[in-house]
């Protein structure tokens, strides 16, 4: 029965006919004593949202619209971001993964499809490192990185992004915001993200951004991925957010978009959509 529902995903999955799906707010407590806020919706087979650097859960409303009607959909708010604490410990890619894990227990989902962007790849990838693929159906890597080597040119251009937000970060966060996007995007939907982006404290986006760029190899990361993968990223990003996965990785699927931004997503969310619905369909049943 599951395999022929999903086998009918491209055609009963249309955006336009799918209104409304709006999660449902949820929270728990971590192990470490934060409050963390997660959205879900609908029901059948789970697939996990990790928002990028400073977003919100919401940011995954596109995909919570299209695929709620058949899965069970769950975006987390990491720590430090949207409407969960601001704890000023924690903020690295290794708590923010158990946390992950924690919310998967909380929720006892098992044979999950992770679904990262941005930060959320390091952080996914820290995830398989650190648990394994035991509850993991597959693995969906979007428009992040994971290096073999270090590019002085890309720390140097992060640390002027740190300064940035120090100095003054509504200004930064406007622009970063903008720059998410290649589409035009609402004017109030704009400013709705900035606003999200706002929440996190300076000092805890920093570090959680730190935490990523700082490591300097992330080849026995990927060695840890024992589930299969699906990568989709910009097409000008293929050096930094594909190649080193598909190096340690041969079976990952690669999927470029010529025409999206970073929050490629949103801006293409009919093409990101049906990828991921057909990168399931043919996932293993077991």
């Amino acid at each position: 029965m599951l395999r022929k529902i999903l086998h009918l995903l491209p055609f009963l999955l249309i955006p336009t006919l799918v209104v409304g799906a709006e999660g449902k707010d949820g929270s728990f407590k971590t192990s470490d004593g934060v409050k963390l806020h997660y959205l879900e919706a609908g029901n059948g087979p789970a697939i996990f949202f990790e928002p990028g650097w400073s977003m919100p859960a919401w940011i995954w409303d596109p995909q919570f619209k299209y695929f709620a009607d058949h899965f069970h959909v769950v975006a987390l708010d990491p720590r430090s971001q949207g409407d969960s604490d601001k704890p000023t410990d924690g903020n690295s890619c290794e708590r923010r993964a158990q946390d992950i894990r924690e919310l998967l227990e909380h929720l006892k989902l098992d044979r999950v499809v992770l679904v990262g962007w941005s930060l959320g790849v390091p952080e996914l990838l820290t995830y398989a490192e650190q648990f394994g693929g035991s509850r993991v159906r597959g693995y969906v890597l979007v428009d992040g990185f994971a290096w073999d080597k270090q590019d002085p040119q890309f720390i140097t251009t992060m640390v002027g992004m740190y300064k940035q937000v120090q100095t003054n970060r509504r200004e930064f966060t406007e622009k970063f915001v903008r720059s998410m996007y290649k589409k035009a995007q609402p004017e109030e939907y704009i400013q709705r993200v900035v606003a999200a982006s706002l929440k996190m404290p300076s000092d805890s986006a920093i570090a959680a951004s730190v935490s990523s760029i700082a490591r300097a190899d992330w080849r026995p990361a990927l060695a840890k991925v024992d589930r299969p993968v699906l990568v989709m990223c910009q097409a000008q990003l293929k050096g930094m957010a594909a190649d080193p996965i598909v190096a340690a990785i041969p079976a990952a699927h690669v999927e470029l978009f010529e025409d999206a931004g970073h929050a490629l997503f949103v801006d293409d969310p009919g093409r990101f959509n049906a990828l991921l619905g057909d990168f399931i369909l043919h996932l293993p049943e077991h």
